[in-house]
């Protein structure tokens, strides 16, 4: 997987600042989970999410700690 480009970056950073739940990725089109989205589950899904929230250890008891989640702005 590559890493989100800055504009992704950027989108996210101003969506989690909103308290959305997810951007539109300007490369693709497609719709992602910001961090604030997923941390609203209240757990770990194990699908490897862009902005995954959640340490290694939750994702390991998801039973899919081998997905790397992007790194993210806390």
């Amino acid at each position: 997987m590559a890493e989100p480009s800055r504009r992704c970056l950027a989108l996210h950073a101003a969506a989690c600042a909103r308290g959305d739940a997810g951007y539109v990725d300007p490369d693709n089109g497609l719709f992602v989970m910001t961090s604030v989205g997923l941390a609203a589950r209240g757990s770990c899904c194990g699908n490897g999410c862009r902005h995954c929230p959640y340490d290694p250890a939750e994702r390991l008891r998801a039973g899919r700690p081998d997905l790397p989640a992007w790194p993210h702005p806390a």
